[in-house]
């Protein structure tokens, strides 16, 4: 009884899992010195959201992969229902914030809900199990295998891109279409299609960002006025000289954030520079400017380690659960191109979107989402630990 009870209680998911939560309360703890929202606590807040986050890891666990596996196909159709949902509600259940239709924020309620994040989780459990059933029915794939199981793995992804456009979210979509990349690669889908698809991609966004580069003023007009600022970010991350002084000045106050800190940062309470949405977009900033070179430096550490662990765990539980594989790969390519995108728009790599930073932007969505991804891998790594014990008694 005893060596049961202990299979739940994995240790390096757990260490990760709080040393995030104290990375991220710091830097909400610093970023909040800068007073943007008067009367706001974003620390408690955050709290309440871990705590929550927490309870849906705990609420996993009572599930197991079978169930997990048969019931995808309605955790994604729910997840489709919800962003449906969202496009018809009236203004009053969901107001329109920058053009963009993206949350369920109704005046009396105290707190938002974005779908798209939680759509995120149930589109990869969905998809591992397509991958892990085509799997099955052709054991030896070949050309023709291939290709069925792409047009299905792009089917199920489109549903929910072309909702979330329809917000629009164009950045929310292009992190849909990167899992959907990763997930074609994982799949082991033959390398002549996916030289193919990457060359059409290719020249596809190729295409698209000569087109705004070389006519930003008729890509604006084609975008309508709501947009504009889409078009001055990429503008201001292709070539800063072409774009307005408001995008650059984002750019510029990050960076000013960031270098400030130097090697080892001004400290707790040294915040200096202000810039719009420190505790949310630009928290890799703060930490920058808080804990200096050295602290972001760990804060990179931890995500590296995490992504290890998905890494390690999504090969060791394929030879018991398959379709468990592919889940952890899938996370792992949400968590990749969120901390990709997010650090890399603070350090001018990448453009300027709303992506958070996982487990340390603030944010209720952001981090339940995460967390609940987490509970699931949680869920797979019990899954190995009892599988594993069992092989070797």
């Amino acid at each position: 009884m005893q060596k049961k009870q202990s299979y739940y209680v994995q240790s390096d998911l757990l260490i990760l899992i709080v040393l995030f939560i104290v990375a991220s309360l710091l830097a909400i703890y610093n970023a909040q010195q800068l007073e943007q929202y008067d009367g706001e606590n974003f620390v408690l807040k955050q709290i309440a959201w871990f705590a929550v986050g927490g309870l849906f890891i705990a609420s996993v666990q009572f599930l197991d992969m079978e169930q997990l596996y048969k019931g995808s196909v309605y955790i994604y159709i729910g997840g489709i229902l919800l962003l449906l949902l969202l496009y018809i509600s009236p203004e009053s259940i969901a107001r329109s914030v920058n053009g963009a239709k993206s949350w369920f924020n109704p005046r009396w309620a105290p707190v938002s809900l974005q779908p798209a994040e939680f759509v995120k989780l149930s589109t990869i459990l969905y998809l591992s199990v397509v991958i892990s059933k085509h799997k099955e029915k052709f054991e030896q794939s070949n050309l023709k295998s291939d290709t069925l199981l792409l047009i299905k793995l792009v089917a199920t992804t489109a549903l929910p891109v072309f909702l979330i456009l329809l917000q629009p979210d164009f950045g929310t979509a292009m992190v849909y279409i990167f899992i959907l990349g990763m997930m074609i690669i994982f799949s082991g889908i033959s390398w002549k299609i996916i030289l193919s698809l990457v060359a059409a991609v290719s020249a596809l966004l190729g295409s698209l960002l000569a087109f705004i580069v070389n006519f930003p003023e008729l890509a604006k007009l084609v975008v309508g006025p709501a947009r504009h600022y889409q078009i001055d970010r990429i503008l201001t991350w292709f070539d800063p000289t072409q774009s307005s002084d408001t995008a650059n000045w984002h750019f510029d106050r990050a960076y000013m954030a960031l270098g400030s800190g130097q090697l080892f940062g001004k400290g707790m309470s040294g915040v200096e520079v202000y810039y719009p949405e420190a505790q949310t977009d630009f928290i890799f900033s703060v930490i920058g400017e808080t804990f200096g070179f050295i602290g972001g430096a760990l804060v990179i550490l931890l995500y590296f380690l995490l992504l290890y662990k998905l890494v390690s765990l999504g090969l060791s539980i394929y030879k018991f659960v398959p379709f468990a594989s592919y889940y952890c790969l899938g996370f792992l390519s949400l968590i990749l191109v969120h901390v990709f995108q997010n650090i890399g728009m603070t350090i001018g790599i990448m453009p300027v979107t709303g992506i958070p930073l996982p487990l340390i932007s603030y944010g209720g969505s952001s981090v339940m989402a995460t967390m609940l991804g987490l509970g699931v891998i949680y869920r797979i790594s019990v899954e190995y630990t009892i599988q594993n014990d069992y092989l070797f008694k």
